[in-house]
């Protein structure tokens, strides 16, 4: 197997034709974050939340995992762009091969974080805001979760950054590619919502629509965060604190009939601007 896959790459000291993708390569079918994680769907089992496919066994996702943590540290060390697919093997020790068998290119290791990341987040959240049904503290609750998931990344989120940057990017939160992770926070600001007191209040399908807004607001905290030099992010977590109340009174009013021409009319302007620029329904 190693001896296949490394067949398929030479080494660049440049680190770029070694990190170019083969066509139709990526992480083994049936493991977490790759092409082929769709296909698995229905397996036994079933999949994770949001898309994340389950390991086919605990050998090979504990070396999955020990490539994306060696990977994540290099990153943070070397910088993304000197960071070749052959040091994270030899890091990792592990052969340049079976590096490849599981990620068949740099991009497919930032996806495995992108999708982990935001598995772990969803979970912590889901655990902190259970206590209440008050929509504006979920709100704020899973926006800090991020950042407390995030922290130990922010030193070298702006190289990931300025790739992500890129609309024509795999690495792109709206890309075809990052769709499991994206789905995974659309479905937790789904929970966030209809866990509140507030859903029953509103339109029904306003509170079909708004989950994927709550994810591009996710999206503009990010961007914030990412260029925030101050001590623990403070601005940034300010921003949340002071942004979630003016954004829940805003939904809220929706549901007052004086409001209606306007909720349609926003209604109109995600559906044919915000959605199909998200790609909810883009199939990989």
């Amino acid at each position: 197997m190693d001896d296949l896959a490394a067949t398929n790459r030479t080494d660049d000291e440049n680190g770029t034709a070694e990190d170019s993708a083969v066509p139709g390569a990526g992480a083994v079918p049936g493991t977490e974050g790759g092409p082929g994680t769709e296909a698995v769907a229905g397996a036994e089992g079933g999949p994770l939340p949001g898309g994340r496919a389950r390991p086919k066994t605990d050998k090979s996702e504990a070396t999955r995992a020990l490539i994306l943590e060696t990977a994540m540290r290099l990153f943070q060390e070397r910088g993304y762009e000197k960071t070749t697919m052959r040091a994270i093997a030899t890091e990792a020790g592990v052969s340049v091969g079976n590096a490849y068998y599981y990620f068949s290119a740099k991009e497919f290791l930032i996806q495995g974080f992108y999708d982990r990341m935001t598995y772990d987040h969803a979970a912590d959240a889901r655990r902190r805001m259970a206590h209440t049904r008050d929509f504006s503290e979920r709100l704020r609750i899973a926006l800090d979760s991020w950042l407390d998931t995030a922290a130990p990344y922010h030193e070298f989120s702006a190289q990931f950054f300025r790739t992500a940057a890129d609309p024509t990017s795999s690495l792109s939160p709206f890309s075809n590619e990052s769709h499991p992770a994206r789905a995974t926070a659309v479905e937790l600001f789904r929970e966030v919502l209809q866990g509140s007191e507030l859903a029953p209040k509103l339109d029904a399908e306003l509170v079909e629509l708004l989950p994927d807004v709550l994810w591009l607001y996710l999206m503009i905290v990010v961007l914030y965060w990412v260029f925030d030099r101050t001590p623990d992010t403070e601005r940034t977590r300010e921003f949340v604190r002071r942004s979630t109340p003016l954004t829940a009174r805003v939904i809220n009013l929706s549901r007052y009939r004086v409001f209606r021409p306007i909720v349609r009319d926003a209604k109109g302007l995600i559906q044919d601007f915000i959605l199909p620029t998200i790609g909810k329904t883009a199939v990989k």
